[in-house]
Formats: structure tokens, sequence, C-alpha cells
């Protein structure tokens, strides 16, 4: 028996209910959120071969959910659903890591055959990660997101919280540009209660202390008054 599993992420319930049978007549193993956050919590507490987003939803949009996603997995294939036909709209969404994209109304023999498509891929490419996905360096550091941990030029190696590594990576995928607090919490704390604005503070002294050749004259981890931060790589070799 097929013990594929599937987050379904859909607000409108009657189509939920029809794509959530159909998938199970295939023989997958599905879960059903109806909002953004409740998709991210049970993608955080379970293991998923396939996640299927709708763009528009309560509490937190497609969009948001799978970078969030792609911050923790960058393998799981993610399909967006959504009714917007616009070109920009699947250029973003493909952009942030989408890898397939279906707009409503669809016909669902449609749907299953690109779900279909896109695990025999993920199973024919295995891992898929680049060399970007599982490191990076600057400056003689190097930073190991899969062991969460990073070595300095004299080799001394420091290990990495969970959230340091997430919001790490977040910053240096989003490299020269600002990433607003309201989307760090949202992508790295993720749902529920989000913790103050001064606890992204502090995760940036520590990166400064381990990064900044003068933590309190940062070129690296730059914080932006009243929107959020920067993580400036500057010149690479």
């Amino acid at each position: 028996m097929n013990q594929t599993r599937i987050l379904l992420a859909e607000d409108e319930q009657s189509l939920a209910d029809t794509i959530k049978l159909n998938l199970e007549l295939e023989g997958y193993k599905v879960q059903h959120a109806e909002d953004g956050k409740k998709a991210l919590k049970l993608f955080h507490q379970g293991r998923f071969d396939l996640v299927i987003l709708d763009v528009m939803m309560p509490e937190m949009d497609g969009f948001t959910v799978c970078q969030a996603i792609r911050l923790e997995n960058p393998q799981v294939p993610v399909l967006f659903l959504t009714a917007k036909h616009a070109s920009t709209d699947r250029i973003n969404g493909l952009k942030i890591g989408g890898d397939d994209y279906l707009t409503k109304p669809f016909n669902l023999e449609e749907l299953l055959l690109r779900i279909q498509n896109l695990l025999k891929r993920s199973q024919r490419e295995g891992v898929k990660t680049t060399l970007s996905d599982t490191s990076y360096s600057f400056d003689g550091f190097t930073i190991n997101f899969p062991q969460m941990s990073v070595t300095a030029p004299d080799g001394t190696l420091t290990s990495l919280t969970k959230k340091e590594n997430t919001l790490l990576k977040l910053l240096i995928d989003r490299k020269n540009e600002v990433v607003s607090r309201e989307h760090i919490l949202e992508t790295v704390w993720g749902y529920d209660i989000y913790p103050s604005t001064r606890t992204i503070d502090n995760f940036i002294v520590t990166f400064r202390k381990l990064f900044e050749k003068d933590p309190t004259k940062p070129e690296r981890f730059i914080s932006i008054r009243g929107v959020g931060y920067k993580f400036n790589p500057g010149s690479q070799l």
C-alpha cells in the first residue's frame, strides 16, 4: 500500500474534501489544514512527501508557508493551488521554492498526474539540494545548515540552535535585502504566540559576536531601525 504522506492546505472546505477523498482513493495518506498557520504547525509535527498549498488562505498565505518550509526543508515538493492567473504570481511562487503551480478551477485528473510527476521526480533526484542549500561561506566562516554548525577561520566549531540556524538561513537566503521583523516572526517562529521583537535583537547580537570583526560596529548583520534586518555578505570571491 502506498504510504506517501501529503499535506493539503486549502481553506475552501468542499474543495478540500474532494481533493482529500480523491487522494485517499489513490492510496495517499492525507492531512488537511484549513489555514496557513495550521499547515505550518502540521508540517513541523510530521513527515510529508509532498505539500499542496492554496495561495490565498487565512492567518498565513501559501507563499509565506512555502518560504517557512523551505528554510527547514529544501527537498519536499510543493504544489501551489490558486485562483490567481497572473504570470507574476506564478513566477513568485516558483521563485520562493514552489515546484509546480495549478490554477483554479482545475481538472482532478490533472492534479493527480502533477502530484505523481512531482513524486517521481523527487524520488528520481533523491536529495536535490545544492551546495547553497546545505552550506554557505563568507569571511572565512562556513555554515553547515544540516549539521547546524559554524566553522570559524581558525577551525573552531560552534553549534547553532534550531532557531539560530533557521534565522541565519533566512537572512542569508535574502542577502542584501531588508527582511522585516514581521516576516522573520512569521517564517521563523511560525504560528500561535510570537516572541517579542527583542528576541530577534538578541539573536542578531549573537550572530555579531560570532561573525563580526567588531560586534559594536557590525558590517554583516545590519539592523534597519523600525523595519528589520539585513545580511550584507561583503565581497564574495
